[in-house]
């Protein structure tokens, strides 16, 4: 066995969160004052720190993109972290990976409480040990930030750890902090992204990641 740990990355990795972010995000548009964007236009949100992708994506400044959060917290936090679809097989894929030895924690962007509670409400939190995720005051969102709060929290040696997520700042945030990192593509990010930001490989459904993993 390679790794002992595996980090795996929440939306795009362990559910499909695509429309209660979303309708956040509209959400967030409307109380701004803002043209609506078509959904598909939002996909770009799924992954990245909120803050950071108001600003490159809507060009707002850093308060105008705090006001913004405070927006999509209205809806996302009281109905959009259940406007979403664990993806399927995910809970058995996750017991055979469990049966075979490894140690399974979370690290996402997303605000740890209401990562809990979406694990929880899905019936996903057994199956891990641990979840590391930003704060909700947002001093700690880059995804190389959570990494490396989830290997001094949970006393993980890098050696035997590797990240599991569909975007490259799953990949980016792994290198920062000495981990490989494996892409899905059944996220929200690219072949081309994910390898051009030096994931070791790509897997193309829950199948593919698993023989990897077994390697």
């Amino acid at each position: 066995m390679k790794w002992k740990n595996l980090l795996f990355d929440l939306d795009g990795t362990l559910t499909d969160p695509a429309e209660g972010i979303t309708n956040a995000l509209m959400h967030a548009q409307r109380r701004l004052g803002m043209p609506v964007s078509p959904r598909e236009e939002l996909y770009v949100f799924i992954g990245p720190p909120l803050i950071e992708t108001f600003m490159d994506q809507w060009h707002l400044t850093h308060e105008q993109s705090q006001q913004a959060l405070v927006y999509y917290r209205e809806h996302f936090a009281t109905k959009g972290l259940f406007e979403n679809t664990p993806y399927p097989g995910i809970g058995p894929f996750l017991q055979r990976l469990k049966d075979r030895g490894f140690r399974l924690f979370v690290a996402t962007s997303k605000p740890e409480p209401l990562s809990i509670r979406i694990l929880e409400h899905f019936g996903l939190l057994p199956y891990f040990e641990a979840v590391a995720g930003s704060t909700m005051d947002e001093q700690r969102t880059k995804k190389g930030q959570v990494i490396a709060y989830a290997l001094d929290t949970f006393g993980l040696d890098p050696a035997q750890t590797i990240m599991i997520g569909d975007r490259m700042h799953d990949v980016q945030g792994a290198r920062e902090n000495g981990l490989r990192c494996l892409g899905v593509l059944y996220g929200y990010g690219s072949r081309e992204e994910l390898l051009s930001a030096g994931a070791l490989a790509v897997a193309e459904d829950l199948g593919a990641l698993e023989a990897l993993l077994n390697a």
